[in-house]
């Protein structure tokens, strides 16, 4: 290179991107520079053509175009062509196969061009296209069909694929590689791989004619699904155990006939270009390399290549020919002999790799291994990844030499042409994608599944045979009673799932690697030569941390997070890295010691490596077949940068670094920390340090776990942008810190305890006596170091690595201007690590200090004092500290850990916690209790709030009482939990040292081995406020507390329906005793009690009603009816008199009979037992009129009058408000009681994950908390709109006072009136609490709202229309049309809120009120509707006039005739049957209202003249309307309206169209008399 640059600032667009171009491969090649007006990205190559990617999304193409017919058909690769039709688009990757192309563009399209045969480039009906053309990639199970975006390509020879952004493959082309469940070829239009559906597929390769996908592993809970024993679609055995004399063989061979194996035979396709066709005079090889990357294309005639022609695919038909899944024995004998003699030669046959220089290539046709390729001066500079002829996805990068993903050389066999399967498919159509991932993994037996264990890694040789599907492995008698031994619990080598902080921050390493097509050169891994029409896992890959796949024509490549490489099919030419013959499963390639290799690429039968020596600068590796340089007559360009020193050489640094640094790790781990497990389960280390090195072992896998996510993060950044934002370590620097902080932490606490210790002399016995590995991997040169030493510099080795990451982040700062945000960014990443760096420092010499005190200290207290976290301080024997006043002969002895100050005195100590105490003593304990409070240790004092752990033992409330959480100035305060010795446990706030706010408390009772719990809210140190506590009983209360005790309003539930007593009570509470007014249902007898309490009992006025329709109100006296009552029966039977008892006649009386007859005089006896009268007995004359017949009581007279109900309720809404009684307060005070309130809540479900309240829901808390009247003075519309959209919102949520008021009012009045409460005599009671329910809450509106007038007032409307001035009297713009002005009244502002919530049970009351009414309504209305319209209007004396003549009927006017039924004002039936729909009076008037305009709209639509109604002629015609609604209820329904209707509007319009429907019910009820 001519020049370097520093800076990566100084990119010019001829120093990146640079193309060069050299002939075939030899000893000493000298690439050639191309130029080009802008930098290439990206390069893909098929057999004779290629393509580049250039900056600005502009593809060129080069190399011979057939299928461009009269365009130009061959262009020099120094003389690129653009490919026009591409214009306008950003092309973000491109892709080439065999004889055709394809690119990927920003938005996710995909265009294709070249060969069609085989519908490769996925347009029907085109044997070639000749331009890039869209081809559309739909999803067809959505409608429309979506268009998927599509990340990047692949190119086979006969086949496509793609990766979609939601990571799923979809397929085109022919062949068994497609992976579809079809028999049908070519497929023209993209499909998706339906197998791997439900999995996240990280990348995909093309081979020949196979496929390979790189693919996430599972989540751990769908790995771990029981296996099934048997096929799911042959019903045959999997697994299969044959005890022979000396051994048992286990076969997991099972070979499914419907899939996913199946045979594969071949077929020519119609209309092959010549060019395809013939394959005598070339060998077509092709190279892909993105972001600047290297790629070779070679055409020459090759001795081995008749080798390849003469393979034909039928020579894997011998298992799939015959009619059993299972081979013959003679086949299996065989077949165990080639696999025994193939792991012989490869156990016996080493490999030394000469270097590179001593080679004679020229000399050598074949050369199996690996070895450096030798260039010119002008390649010695930072190649970054290897090419491929499969196309990858596109990444710009601008900044490196740079040599990409693959490098393929296909030459197919003779007529080895895709063609169609010769079985029927597997696959599960039609089935969730779950449920058929679920079914693969059991079909693929347990070796699919990482199980990650530290202790599971098995021998090379052993793994291999047991790792093979379709291999009858031998197992001996002593490994199987080796593997009956019970097994100690496995420490995970890998966090299950990955580390949970990283995300989807870093590449996963849980990967598996998926392949399917054709398989007779060994190339899918399955330990097999049969194909796959469909993906199968490669078991023996599944824990292997693979990175990177790559496909040659018959080989294939995998690279792992360890900078491994496995390869397994055709080794024909060595391509391999091994001396093995052609290989059905992944073998590791030979490499020399101490080379990592980062990328790789495969051609047709050689293999490119690119790794890292001893310095950073990237080594390429070549394997495989030789050529002569005169043989060659194509040129292998290569893509570079210029820019060795600066940014992008700091990035090659800090990614080999991270890889070194892994494969560090990892062998550690496998060599080390595994024995070392086991040295602690053989040898008795004691439970505790067994524990530790456990933790140790957890510790150090997360570590190494996080570092290999890192190193492959890195290294995929070294292909893609480079730029400092997109560093891991800098953006999410904390997942790294605590990493390292939570192993060092694991290291020190195993330090402490003696750890390492305890293993050295097991570890001598393992090591030996020269551990030469331990000195090699602790990186220490001295000698006879001990090995417990030895142990601690190797685990705390990983901390040194935490300067390297300082020093290389500084390095890349050095790259950008000091004041550049890069800088910034940079500079604080390095001295964060720095920081923690020297923070762990000092922990390790804290910990070997404690551990060195720990050796010397007396044993009587080690295992008291000594703990795993706790750290040496100081102590008095090295540093003077005397006790004042202390005796002669005392012996007093300090010692300072970082969690505790020790009193020792003889053979006895004191421990002081270092967290709770709080005197001020020297200035190094202060900073001691700092330091254990997670400071810095700098302050004089300590701080006075604080979070700490305490066991009180003098406190008489809290003795022996541990109290863990917040504490101020000495005293529990804040958030914290106590716990006492008799199982008490209290969890919540606390205030000067008391329970104060909301808290939890379960207390154990000793009787019933339960507990009581209470949920809710604390003052000093008791129940006070709402709450709820669940006794050990079983009973429930729920309500307000004060002092310990149930006091205000609340609600009992004592026993379940199955129990013995079941009962609710709701009402109020006084000292824990019910007085005042209450509900009690007793479940039990059927009964509920409405009325006066006093010292649980009823006493004063009440009613009772049961289930046997009985009622009664009168007075009640000890818990008895006594004084005076009212009692009705079902049947209307009424007894009015004196009571003694319950349900017991004693004294002075009348009961009167049902129809009408009566006795006077006095009662003795139980009601329904018999009766005893002394009287006089009167019969009504028969003659006497109906007014005097009857002798009705008027309920309610005896009955708790409505403003006496729940007044505890109102009263603990106005004391919320800041009042001491209703009324009494002031207006300011109660808005900030609200406003606290609210802020209070919404802390309270912040603090609490359970209780979280939605972002909307806060937002209208925040709205509640400000009073939304701006000013002083007289109410206009538009503040009283305000105020009534304020109590909408309020009354919706429970946490504002009024919405708390609003839910209890909606629980009492339901359990009142429902159940048993469903009595028609409570209909009055029940309308008349509703109406106090309203005079109170507006009372309470008033006083947050004092400028609102009183009930009745007019706020004035203006307005300048005196049309709109006549009729003051309106009261809700909701009932009639605008007016001047507006009447204020409680019904209009509050019963749209309240009356919704109270509708269903006061609707019951008047459907059984009206049962005997409606019932006659209905049946008339059931039979008038029998008849046509015409008839039912002439019956009802509808005027001629009135009758529509024709009715719209589906868009189109139809004539009315005789048969017509249901089609006569249609449109005001149908309004007025919403009256059932609708809650409040003024709706139902709305609805009424809308039906009259309705009826005027369609008859004035038949008279020409205009028209007024008259009450004789809209009588008759509401009537019909009435009829053909059908309302159920309408007496219910009009009694509603007439029982809440606002008085202002009774004399108006609407209530003369009230007037007329209430006669039309009456009319229909009668009509049968007329």
């Amino acid at each position: 290179m001519e020049s370097q640059r520093k800076s990566s600032g100084e990119d010019s667009s001829g120093e990146r991107g640079l193309l060069h171009t050299w002939k075939g491969y030899s000893c000493s090649v000298t690439p050639e520079r191309v130029l080009l007006s802008r930098p290439v990205l990206q390069a893909a190559l098929g057999t004779r053509h290629g393509v580049l990617l250039v900056e600005g999304g502009q593809v060129y193409s080069f190399g011979e175009f057939p299928w461009k017919q009269s365009q130009v058909s061959e262009v020099g690769p120094l003389k690129p062509v653009l490919e026009s039709a591409l214009s306008g688009q950003r092309v973000v990757a491109v892709a080439a196969g065999n004889f055709h192309s394809g690119a990927v563009t920003e938005d996710g399209g995909v265009h294709m061009w070249g060969e069609n045969s085989f519908g490769q480039c996925g347009l029907s009906s085109l044997t070639v296209v000749p331009n890039p053309t869209p081809v559309a990639v739909l999803d067809p199970d959505t409608s429309p069909p979506h268009t998927i975006r599509v990340l990047e390509l692949a190119c086979g020879e006969q086949h496509s694929l793609a990766l979609s952004a939601q990571h799923e493959v979809w397929a085109w082309g022919s062949g068994c590689q497609l992976g579809l469940v079809t028999t049908i070829f070519p497929v023209w239009k993209p499909q998706k791989v339906e197998h791997l559906a439900g999995r996240h597929v990280l990348q995909v390769a093309c081979g020949a004619f196979h496929s390979l996908a790189l693919v996430r592993c599972l989540p751990p809970q769908e790995a771990r699904r029981p296996l099934p024993d048997k096929c799911g679609q042959c019903n045959q055995l999997l697994y299969t155990m044959t005890d022979k004399e000396d051994h048992v063989i286990i076969s997991d061979s099972h070979y499914c006939p419907l899939g996913p194996l199946s045979s594969h035979t071949s077929a020519s396709a119609p209309g092959l270009h010549p060019s395809i066709t013939d394959h005598t005079g070339y060998e077509r090889r092709r190279t892909v390399a993105q972001n600047g990357e290297v790629l070779t294309t070679t055409d020459s005639d090759i001795s081995a290549a008749g080798t390849d022609s003469g393979r034909t695919v039928g020579g894997v038909g011998g298992a799939g020919s015959q009619n059993s899944p299972y081979p013959d024995d003679q086949a299996v004998k065989e077949y165990l002999k080639k696999l025994s003699d193939t792991s012989l030669a490869e156990e016996t046959a080493k490999m030394t790799i000469p270097p590179a220089d001593s080679l004679d290539l020229l000399t050598s046709d074949l050369l199996p291994g690996v070895m450096p390729v030798t260039t010119s001066s002008a390649l010695n500079s930072l190649v970054s990844s290897c090419a491929s002829a499969v196309a990858e996805r596109v990444v710009s990068t601008c900044e490196a030499l740079s040599l990409k993903k693959r490098i393929n050389c296909y030459n197919p066999g003779v007529g080895g042409v895709a063609g169609a399967p010769g079985g029927v498919p597997g696959g599960f159509p039609g089935g969730p994608a779950e449920e058929r991932v679920r079914l693969e993994e059991s079909m693929q037996g347990k070796k699919s599944c990482s199980t990650g264990d530290i202790r599971e890694e098995e021998a090379e040789g052993l793994s291999r045979r047991l790792s093979l599907p379709g291999l009858l492995s031998q197992v001996s008698p002593r490994l199987l009673r080796r593997a009956s031994r019970p097994k100690v619990r496995a420490v995970p080598l890998t966090p299950v799932g990955g580390l949970p902080e990283a995300g989807e921050l870093l590449p996963s390493l849980q990967t598996e690697v998926w392949s399917w097509g054709r398989g007779e050169e060994g190339q899918l891994g399955h330990g097999d030569n049969l194909p796959r029409l469909q993906p199968l896992c490669i078991k023996c890959l599944s824990s292997k941390e693979v990175v990177l796949v790559a496909a040659g024509a018959h080989h294939s490549l995998a690279l792992t997070a360890q900078s491994q490489v496995f390869s397994w099919g055709s080794n024909s030419s060595g391509q391999l890295g091994h001396m093995a013959c052609p290989t059905t499963i992944p073998r590791l390639a030979k490499l020399s010691e101490g080379i990592r290799v980062w990328d790789v690429g495969a051609g047709a039968q050689h293999t490119l490596l690119l790794a890292d020596g001893d310095c950073y600068q990237p080594i390429l590796y070549y394997s495989g077949q030789q050529v002569r340089e005169a043989a060659q007559d194509c040129t292998e360009p290569l893509l570079s940068d210029r820019n060795v020193t600066g940014f992008i050489a700091s990035l090659h640094e800090l990614a080999a670094a991270e890889r070194k640094f892994y494969c560090k790790l990892s062998s550690v781990k496998n060599h080390i920390l595994r024995p070392l497990l086991d040295l602690g389960e053989n040898y008795s280390l004691g439970p505790a340090s067994t524990v530790l090195l456990q933790s140790l072992a957890r510790c150090y896998s997360r570590l190494c776990h996080l570092t290999g996510q890192h190193s492959a993060s890195l290294t995929a950044n070294l292909r893609r942008r480079r730029e400092v934002k997109s560093l891991v370590m800098l953006e999410h620097a904390s997942i790294f810190l605590d990493t390292y902080n939570e192993y060092c932490c694991s290291v020190g606490n195993f330090l402490v305890m003696g750890g390492f210790h305890a293993l050295a002399k097991p570890s001598l016995d393992f090591f030996g006596k020269c551990p030469e590995l331990l000195q090699r991997l602790a990186e220490s040169s001295e000698e006879n170091i001990p090995l417990s030493d030895l142990l601690v510099a190797l685990f705390y080795l990983p901390m040194r690595h935490l300067h390297e990451y300082g020093r290389l982040l500084l390095k890349l700062g050095t790259c950008f201007e000091v004041s550049s945000v890069d800088y910034q960014q940079l500079q604080d990443g390095c001295s964060k690590f720095e920081a923690l760096a020297l923070h762990l420092k000092r922990r390790r010499k804290e910990a070997e200090y404690t551990y060195q005190f720990w050796k010397s200290f007396p044993g009587k207290m080690t295992d008291s004092l000594r703990k795993p976290p706790r750290r040496l301080i100081c102590e008095s024997s090295n540093k003077a500290l005397t006790l004042q006043n202390s005796g002669r002969f005392s012996v007093n002895w300090f010692i300072l850990f970082n969690d505790a100050l020790v009193h020792a005195q003889f053979s006895t100590h004191h421990v002081f916690p270092l967290a709770t105490l709080w005197a001020k003593w020297l200035r190094s304990i202060n900073q001691a209790v700092d330091q254990a409070m997670s400071g810095a240790g700098q302050r004089a004092e300590p701080p006075i709030s604080r979070t700490a752990s305490y066991t009180f033992y003098k406190d008489s409330r809290l003795k022996e009482a541990t109290y863990e959480g917040r504490w101020l100035a000495g005293k529990p305060n804040g958030r914290g939990m106590v716990k006492w010795l008799d199982g008490r446990i209290y969890t919540g706030t606390f205030k000067n040292g008391l329970e104060d706010g909301f808290g939890d408390y379960v207390m154990p009772s000793k009787t019933l081995n339960l507990n009581d719990h209470y949920q809710g809210h604390w003052k000093e140190g008791k129940m006070h406020g709402i709450g709820t506590y669940k006794y050990a009983t079983g009973e429930l209360y729920e309500g307000s507390f004060q002092d310990n005790m149930r006091h205000g309003h609340g609600m009992l539930r004592s026993g379940t329906l199955n129990s013995s007593s079941p009962s609710v009570f709701i009402g109020q509470w006084v000292h824990d005793k019910k007085t005042g007014y209450g509900v009690f249902d007793d479940i039990t007898r059927g009964e509920k009690y409405m009325g006066m309490w006093q010292d649980d009992q009823r006493q004063g006025t009440g009613v009772i009603v049961t289930q046997f329709g009985l009622y009664y109100e009168g007075a009640f006296n000890n818990n008895k009816m006594q004084g005076t009552g009212v009692l009705l029966s079902e049947d209307n039977t009424t007894y009015e008199g004196e009571f003694s008892e319950d349900w017991t006649l004693n004294g002075k009386g009348v009961l009167t009979m049902a129809n009408g007859d009566y006795f006077e005089g006095t009662f003795t006896g139980e009601w329904g037992s018999g009766l005893k009268v002394t009287g006089s007995f009167f019969k009504p004359n028969l003659y006497d009129s109906d007014g005097d017949k009857g002798r009705a009581v008027k309920l309610g007279r005896l009955a708790v009058r409505p403003e006496q109900k729940w007044r505890a309720v109102f009263e603990e809404c106005w004391m919320r408000l800041g009042c001491e009684a209703p009324g009494q307060g002031e207006n300011q005070r109660a808005w900030e009681n609200i406003a606290v309130a609210l802020t209070t809540s919404r802390r309270l479900h912040r603090d609490c994950p359970e209780m979280n309240l939605s972002q909307s829901h806060n937002i209208t808390l925040e709205s509640l908390e400000f009073n939304p009247q701006q000013h002083v003075g007289p109410v206009t519309m538009e503040r009283y709109d305000r105020i009534r959209h304020y109590l909408i919102k309020a009354c919706d949520t429970p946490l504002h006072p009024l919405g708390r008021l609003m839910e209890t009012l909606v629980a009492v009045y339901r359990m009142t009136y429902v159940g048993v409460g469903a009595n028609r005599r409570l209909l009055l009671q029940a309308v008349n609490e509703i109406m106090s329910y309203l005079a109170r809450i507006f009372q309470l509106v008033r006083f947050l709202f004092p400028d609102l007038p009183e009930e009745g007032g007019v706020i004035p409307e203006p307005s300048s229309d005196p049309q709109d001035k006549k009729d003051s009297n309106c009261a809700d713009t909701q009932l009639e049309s605008p007016k001047p002005g507006r009447v204020v009244s409680s019904s209009s502002l509050l019963l749209p809120v309240l009356l919704p919530r109270l509708y269903p049970p006061l609707f019951t009351l008047y459907a059984l009120e009206k049962e005997r009414e409606d019932d006659v309504y209905w049946e008339c209305v059931l039979r008038l509707n029998k008849q046509p319209d015409m008839a039912l209007l002439a019956f009802l004396g509808v005027q001629h006039k009135f009758w529509p003549v024709s009715v719209p009927v589906l868009g189109e006017r139809t004539e009315v005739v005789s048969s017509t039924k249901d089609a006569c004002f249609a449109s005001a039936t149908e309004t007025l049957q919403q009256i059932s729909t609708t809650f409040t009076p003024s709706d139902k008037l709305q609805v009424i209202q809308l039906t009259f305009e309705e009826i005027t709209k369609e008859v004035v639509s038949s008279l020409e003249n205009s028209f007024l109604w008259s009450m004789d002629d809209l009588f008759p015609v509401f009537l019909y309307v009435v009829l053909r609604a059908r309302i159920r209820n309408l007496g219910s329904e009009v009694s509603l309206i007439e029982d809440l209707m606002d008085p202002c509007v009774q004399h108006g319009e609407h209530g003369i169209m009230f007037t007329t429907l209430k006669a039309c019910y009456y009319q229909i009820q009668h009509e049968k008399t007329t």
